[in-house]
């Protein structure tokens, strides 16, 4: 059997047959994704009018089933009651209108009577409940956007952007509008932010009508279109995700898309997608994808539109399921994609860019390990570092299946990298994980065996209390010099199980910013109707703490743009919490308190006077000062105000950077997008692999080498073993 650590998918104990199943939440398809919460029904022609769904026996069959391996198969030890039953209640709205766009508190009121009574009706498979809230969900909808349609076809040019008014962008903690009217005016708000945010954009208020009334009866087509299995899957999504949040229900369809292998070869973008109320949201970037080269598309952008590229007008896709998105999004090899979406910094929801993007399959030998020399200059004294990056921790299972000597996979590729720069003589390594999703977790369990005699490297421990301890047990040392290992918030599950180790056995140092946190495993079941993902145990350090939740903690810790309150497992509801097991007995080759502060104080004192970092935290403290706003203003005269000088800002750590560069600089923002935007259609990454960071880690793996020689081959020095307590 093979285990595979990753944020999305999640593969678990699953023969190989199975192993090729994959997370319903977000599946790396080429665009690798998969539907989860779903608000409307099929594209096409059909008649708008509302239709109340019903559920079916299949599906309260599939209800009982599913209630019953989540009271005794989840990790999570966890009763279904009439304290579950009010949190799955409130889930449920905020899943199906976690905005308070489209229901009163009136509405609200009707369903109250039912907060302390799903637990019987969940237990037993009687699903009205779910689909009498879903089916008032969805007449809302269509009456709010036939609202916003009849305001925009009687002109925009009416409304008055001269007044104090303002729009709270997050209404997710506010309070349900007290009435129908109370719920118009904040409509004619969300219309005006609408349109103003198009009006600084320079677009004809003709053009402003025609976009915004087609997003509108696009959104409302399909809320008219809605079917039985999307009121089921919403309802199941919302009850299984009490457990956790990478426990989900998959529905037939969903459960088609599913038979994906590791190879990745399906056409298309190379993303990670996942439902976010209306919305569809990147997750992260597979690496070697087409999105992930092109550079534009970032985790956490929203998707308003989808063009084809022999097309003139976008297909709005907010408030389309994620399956029919994934349809519109795949297409043919080299053919263009456009996607507008919603910038992960942006302040308004208004506010979007369009990006396009080549489809392509994304291919093993993209995601493969690489390697680099970079050469540092220190008074004199000169370092050669080598670096290997690592996007993935993949293996060509179809190859391994096949017996074939040569298979491809991440600890062979980097067995033969470290060769390489030893023969180079490289004075030390920094391995780079940054962005790294994970994998499969053989391959980190071998890989830390690179770097240490032998050991374990990762406990796993199920619902039942059992623990599995997996081992590197080849005694063999490729590599025995000073490590530095690069890790961010996108570095996670076999990533975190691996930068974990080597900060446990004291083999390295672990630089960067704090990990996800992904210390989870599901698996997949079949039932009578769908399947279920199901979570079953949780990775531990050989320490005996969790990666779940907290992730791996850097030794010497580098800001990052990546805002952690939004990307991470502990910005995920009800995810499960760390803990801790018993350490299992390890070696630890050497311990580094007593430099460790002294190796924080170089950096700190670098940083200081770098200029990249200083231009690194001016973007951090913009971004962070973006994402506090609260409301916009639509006035149209405070707005350009206040976008005009976002946009200086930008254009001046834009044009810092190219000064240190030795580059021109941008003389409007227009030529700094129209520059992006050609870098973007000729991606070239080499830059950007041997940033500044890389350079730091670099200099931090000679500050080890400065404070202590002993490094120079650490595995040398006498071995304390750590023993469980």
């Amino acid at each position: 059997m093979t285990i595979t650590a990753g944020i999305f998918p999640n593969r678990a104990f699953f023969p190989m047959a199975e192993r090729i199943r994959l997370s319903a939440r977000a599946i790396a398809l080429s665009l690798l994704v998969v539907p989860v919460g779903l608000h409307a029904g099929t594209a096409g022609d059909h008649d708008s009018s509302f239709e109340p769904v019903a559920p079916t026996v299949d599906q309260a069959r599939a209800n009982i089933l599913i209630s019953r391996q989540l009271q005794f198969t989840h990790f999570r030890d966890q009763k279904i009651d009439d304290e579950l039953s009010g949190e799955v209640f409130d889930a449920y709205l905020d899943y199906l209108d976690g905005q308070k766009i489209y229901l009163t508190r009136k509405d609200v009121g009707r369903f109250e009577h039912l907060r302390d009574n799903l637990d019987a009706a969940l237990k037993t498979g009687r699903l009205e409940p779910g689909f009498e809230i879903y089916n008032l969900v969805q007449q809302r909808m269509i009456e709010r956007l036939d609202f916003a349609i009849g305001l925009v076809s009687s002109g925009v040019d009416g409304f008055n952007f001269e007044t104090g008014e303002t729009l709270v962008l997050d209404r997710s903690e506010g309070d349900w509008e007290p009435d129908t009217e109370a719920l118009n005016e904040l409509w004619v708000r969300r219309v005006k932010n609408a349109v103003l945010a198009q009006r600084l954009n320079g677009t004809a208020d003709e053009k402003i009508e025609e976009a915004l009334i087609r997003r509108y009866e696009g959104q409302r087509q399909r809320a008219a279109q809605m079917r039985s299995e999307d009121a089921f899957q919403a309802y199941m999504n919302a009850f299984a995700g009490m457990w956790d949040p990478h426990t989900s229900y998959f529905s037939p369809r969903t459960s088609e898309n599913f038979n994906i292998n590791m190879s990745l070869s399906l056409e298309g973008i190379g993303a990670v997608l996942q439902s976010d109320n209306e919305y569809t949201k990147v997750v992260r970037l597979v690496p070697g994808g087409p999105a992930a080269k092109q550079g534009q598309l970032k985790p956490a952008d929203r998707i308003v539109s989808v063009t084809q590229e022999d097309e003139d007008k976008p297909v709005n896709v907010i408030g389309w399921r994620l399956d029919e998105v994934v349809d519109l999004i795949r297409g043919p090899r080299e053919s263009t994609v456009l996607l507008e979406v919603i910038p992960a910094n942006a302040s308004d929801e208004a506010m979007t860019r369009t990006i396009a993007i080549q489809r392509d399959k994304v291919k093993l030998e993209e995601q493969s390990a690489s390697s680099d020399v970079i050469e540092l200059d220190r008074d004199g004294d000169k370092y050669r570092v080598g670096v290997i990056n690592i996007p993935t921790f993949y293996a060509d299972f179809k190859a391994m299946q096949e017996g074939d000597p040569n298979y491809k996979s991440t600890t062979r590729d980097v067995r033969r990298l470290i060769q390489d720069l030893k023969s180079e003589g490289v004075d030390g390594l920094v391995v780079d994980l940054r962005n790294n999703g994970g994998g499969a977790l053989h391959e980190a369990n071998d890989m830390v065996g690179l770097f240490i005699d032998e050991g374990p490297t990762v406990q796993i421990r199920n619902s039942d209390n059992d623990v599995q301890v997996l081992t590197d047990q080849d005694p063999s040392v490729v590599y025995d010099g000073p490590l530095v290992v690069l890790v961010n918030r996108m570095s996670a599950s076999a990533s975190e199980i691996f930068a974990g180790a080597i900060q446990d056995y004291g083999r390295g140092l672990v630089v960067g910013s704090q990990t996800f946190g992904k210390g989870t495993v599901q698996a997949v079941r079949p039932l009578n109707h769908g399947q279920l993902k199901i979570t079953q145990s949780k990775f531990y350090r050989v320490s005996g703490g969790s990666t779940q939740h907290k992730g791996v903690i850097p030794d010497i810790e580098i800001p990052s743009r990546i805002d952690k309150s939004r990307i991470g497992e502990d910005a995920l509801k009800r995810a499960l919490p760390w803990d801790q097991i018993e350490a299992v007995p390890h070696t630890r080759y050497f311990d580094f308190s007593g430099v460790i502060d002294q190796l924080r104080d170089n950096h700190d004192q670098r940083f200081s006077t770098n200029p990249e970092f200083q231009l690194l935290q001016r973007e951090i403290d913009l971004l962070k000062e973006q994402r506090e706003i609260s409301s916009v203003s639509l006035n149209e005269k405070e707005r350009r105000t206040y976008q005009d000088s976002m946009e200086e800002r930008q254009l001046s750590i834009a044009n810092a950077r190219r000064e240190i560069r030795g580059n021109e600089p941008f003389a409007t923002v227009k030529e700094l997008e129209d520059w992006q935007d050609s870098q973007a259609a000729t991606p070239d990454d080499s830059e950007e692999r041997l940033d500044f960071i890389i350079r730091e880690g670099g200099h931090i793996m000679a500050d080890m080498l400065d404070l202590d020689r002993r490094m120079a081959t650490i595995l040398k020095p006498e071995k304390v073993t750590a023993q469980a307590p």
